[in-house]
C-alpha cells in the first residue's frame, strides 16, 4: 500500500470541506456497506447522492444512473465497485469536474489514482470516511 494513497491532507479535505458525495454503487439495500457509510454521511451533515443503474430514491435523495446525469456540482465520488471497473468512476469524476476521489476500503486502481491525482483532483483509496472519523477520535 502506498501512504500517498490516504494522505491526511487530502482526506481532510474531503471529510471537512466537501459537502455533496455522489455515492456510486449506492441502492436501497440496508445490509450493504454503500448504504450504511451514506447514512453515516448523511449524519455528518453531507449531502448523498445514490449513483445506480437503476436510479433509485435512497435515504431520501434522488438517483441517478450516472454521474454525467446529476444536475449540481459533486464535491466526492465515493465509490464502492471492485477494483476491476472502479477506475472508470474516477475518470468519470474527473470529466463532470467533481473535487475529490475516494475508493472504499479494499478498492484499489493505481492506475486510476495516478490518473486522477495527475488531473489534479485529490483522491484517497483502500479506506472508508468511517474509519478516518475513527482515528480522529470522531465517531
Amino acid at each position: 500500500m502506498s501512504t500517498s494513497w490516504q494522505d491526511p491532507g487530502a482526506v481532510d479535505f474531503m471529510l471537512d470541506d466537501c459537502k455533496t458525495w455522489a455515492v456510486v454503487g449506492l441502492s436501497g439495500d440496508p445490509t450493504r456497506t454503500a448504504y450504511e457509510i451514506a447514512e453515516l454521511l448523511q449524519s455528518r451533515g453531507k449531502r448523498i447522492v445514490p449513483i445506480h443503474p437503476s436510479a433509485q430514491t435512497v435515504l431520501g435523495e434522488q438517483g441517478y444512473a450516472t454521474l454525467a446525469d446529476v444536475p449540481f456540482p459533486i464535491d466526492v465520488v465515493d465509490v464502492f465497485r471492485r477494483s476491476d471497473s472502479a477506475g472508470e468512476f474516477a475518470d468519470q469524476a474527473v470529466e463532470v469536474g467533481a473535487k475529490a476521489v475516494w475508493f472504499q476500503l479494499g478498492v484499489v486502481d493505481e492506475a486510476a489514482f495516478d490518473r486522477t491525482v495527475a488531473a489534479g483532483v485529490p483522491m484517497v483509496m483502500d479506506t472508508c470516511p468511517a474509519i478516518e472519523w475513527r482515528r480522529r477520535g470522531a465517531r
